[in-house]
């Protein structure tokens, strides 16, 4: 039986290379934004709806190989898979305030660590699957209830 091992990995690598990609334009843009006055909150939505869209991009075609075909849905599913993730970190920050641990950048690492674990569980798993070449029956058997 050969082991799924190296392809985790390289793929592992390449959506961490695309998280990298996303996270300098967005941060581009906010600083763009914030040099331009456009203030906190305008500056930040932007950078990350473009940090987010080159991602999902990204991610579908180099990462996860789904440039055959674009499932109806995937959009929504990644922007739901997002939330999620940024939701867990959020979590993770706010109970550690309410800890006391306040203004931690351990804190912030660990809920970033989080953020990228299902981002990117969330991603393989839920997002990017059933494409061109893969029947839906394939993606079922992945994950249950991926295909609703």
């Amino acid at each position: 039986m050969r082991s799924a091992l190296p392809s985790d990995v390289s793929r592992l690598l390449r959506f961490g290379a695309v998280g990298l990609l996303n996270t300098a334009l967005g941060y581009t843009l906010i600083l763009a934004g914030l040099a331009l006055g456009l203030g906190d909150i305008v500056s930040n939505a932007a950078g990350y709806a473009a940090g987010l869209t080159l991602g999902f991009f990204l991610n579908r075609q180099w990462t996860f190989g789904r440039a055959g075909g674009f499932r109806p849905g995937a959009a929504t599913r990644y922007a739901v898979t997002f939330v999620v993730a940024y939701s867990a970190n959020l979590g993770i920050v706010i109970a550690a305030m309410s800890a006391g641990f306040i203004e931690n950048p351990f804190v912030h690492l660990a809920g970033n660590c989080l953020y990228s674990i299902i981002f990117y569980l969330g991603s393989a798993r839920f997002v990017f699957v059933g494409g061109a070449g893969e029947p839906v029956a394939a993606t079922n058997a992945k994950w249950p209830g991926a295909a609703t």
